[in-house]
């Protein structure tokens, strides 16, 4: 991965054999990341989404393998009790043009992935609510 800094925006390469949701982190953790927004594309052979049930409260993941093109890629970093925590969508296509996308759980990078993270002045951390069942944004 290489990346450089303009100010409040990152631009990242991130790199054939890279995990996405790794190398996000890492950005956020040496730039002091507390809120951001980010998106990508690029190419993935090896990802899982998932699809949050809102009657059991749980993830349903999916595993996909073989060639897929990052159609959106999309979320945010911010805190959970003030450390790093990433909240990533994806949607990739395949050979055939199905697509296929959800929370982001797993993405390996089969060539590349283009990345803005877009800073943002400010800090919202997250608290897990029991009611719905996920860690929403807290604001302070």
């Amino acid at each position: 991965m290489e990346y450089r800094r303009f100010n409040h925006t990152i631009v990242a390469r991130l790199d054939k054999g890279e995990d996405i949701l790794g190398q996000v982190k890492v950005i956020a953790q040496e730039e002091n990341i507390e809120l951001a927004t980010v998106q990508a594309l690029g190419a993935v052979d090896d990802f899982t989404v998932g699809v949050f049930d809102t009657k059991t409260k749980e993830y349903h993941a999916n595993h996909f393998e073989g060639s897929y093109e990052i159609v959106s890629l999309t979320g945010t970093i911010n805190t959970m009790h003030g450390k790093f925590y990433s909240h990533l969508h994806m949607s990739a296509g395949n050979d055939k043009g199905q697509v296929f996308g959800g929370h982001l759980n797993k993405a390996h990078v089969s060539a590349t992935c283009e990345m803005i993270i877009t800073v943002i002045e400010g800090k919202v951390d997250r608290e897990f609510s029991e009611e719905i069942g996920l860690n929403l944004f807290r604001f302070f």
